[in-house]
């Protein structure tokens, strides 16, 4: 089977990519490191920069701007809770910015980020960072190719050693 050469549902994409905000200020970036792969159709990636990929050929640039119902959602500012350090892993050195599973109301696990520490209390937010954000990508197609019958059923690619690939940026990841 020949490779593909438009990027479509069931095909694996590896695109080269710089995220930026309003301010074009540098969120996140491919660039000097590997090609970001993910599996076109499976919602590895924001919405709106999957919808805009859809059809694109490979070796195209191009500029996309999603906002924020298409990328990581609005803000909910009920999503910002106080707690008590304690509550953390002792001897735990927090920092805004670092994110923890937290068990959500029926145990499912619950992504949270860590805002500002205040003395003994913590500062969470449920919010993606990025939430309320529009978001200013310019992307590379780099390599298409189609996946395997695994990866279709695992709905993400595998790694070239066929079975990593759950460790890399969790920006992308909407479970």
């Amino acid at each position: 089977m020949s490779a593909p050469t438009t990027v479509a549902d069931g095909v694996v994409v590896a695109i080269h990519y710089t995220l930026k905000n309003d301010a074009g200020e540098t969120l996140d970036s491919s660039s000097g490191g590997d090609a970001l792969e993910y599996l076109h159709g499976a919602g590895n990636i924001v919405p709106g920069l999957e919808t805009a990929l859809a059809g694109k050929k490979l070796g195209e640039k191009f500029h996309v701007v999603v906002a924020p119902e298409d990328g990581y959602g609005a803000r909910d500012e009920r999503g910002i809770q106080r707690v008590p350090k304690n509550s953390f892993p002792p001897g735990l050195d927090l920092q805004p910015g670092m994110a923890f599973f937290a068990d959500g109301p029926d145990g499912e696990p619950v992504q949270v980020w860590v805002s500002a520490v205040e003395g003994e209390r913590v500062v969470i937010d449920l919010n993606h960072p990025l939430a309320g954000v529009t978001l200013y990508f310019d992307v590379e197609i780099h390599a298409l190719r189609a996946a395997s019958a695994e990866e279709l059923a695992h709905g993400h690619p595998h790694g070239p050693d066929g079975h990593g690939g759950h460790g890399h940026h969790g920006h992308e990841h909407h479970h």
